[in-house]
């Protein structure tokens, strides 16, 4: 079963070794990426394709709709682990256009355990509303509802204690807002970079 994927892998990981030997040697060493993506889970949304990045140069949290809920261990640790472990100096938290996730939150429908995952979406929706319903059309409105979210979600990285912390101790550290599009394959930043405390404050998602 899944012949063509391992035969995929196989393929890959030659290819790899004949551009570069020693690939796969310096991956076995401790792994020093400098990013740590906070991304959708979306099967269209490759994170180290996206940035041209290898295997190692990247560290990925990946869920629905790309939350960063401070309740949430699994995403708390990862984070810490790439803050105070590997040092990461970027963190970057990517949605994208036409995001499912985002548009299950308010659509209206039930499915389940995945509708209390996003409701801190729908309280995005709730704090935006006005703006929201001056847009007519339905794609922008939904466009921005995932822009509203990344940028709440870069609020969230950014008062975590984890980060707060390194930039106590005065640690190189900023967290970026970006919004990759499917249908030409470019990020949008959104201009919500946050290097430290005080820049914190300009964010009102």
């Amino acid at each position: 079963m899944l012949d063509d994927l391992k035969d995929n892998n196989r393929n890959w990981a030659a290819g790899k070794v004949a551009v570069d030997p020693g690939f796969f040697k310096r991956l076995e060493g401790q792994q020093a990426p400098k990013y740590l993506w906070i991304g959708c889970a979306d099967s269209r949304v490759p994170a180290n394709e996206i940035v041209g990045l290898d295997p190692g140069e990247l560290f990925v949290h990946r869920n629905v709709a790309n939350l960063a809920p401070p309740q949430d261990a699994n995403y708390l640790s990862v984070l810490q682990f790439a803050v105070d472990v590997l040092k990461v100096e970027h963190i970057l938290v990517v949605g994208h256009y036409g995001c499912g996730g985002v548009a299950a939150a308010v659509d209206g429908q039930r499915r389940g355990l995945v509708d209390h995952w996003l409701h801190p979406i729908r309280e995005v929706h709730h704090d935006h509303r006005h703006e929201l319903e001056e847009i007519g059309d339905d794609r922008a409105r939904w466009d921005r509802l995932v822009e509203l979210n990344v940028i709440r979600q870069v609020r969230n990285v950014a008062s975590d204690v984890f980060v707060q912390d390194a930039w106590a101790r005065g640690q190189k550290l900023a967290v970026h807002g970006w919004v990759y599009s499917l249908s030409n394959g470019l990020v949008n930043d959104l201009g919500v970079t946050v290097h430290g405390h005080a820049e914190l404050d300009r964010l009102n998602p």
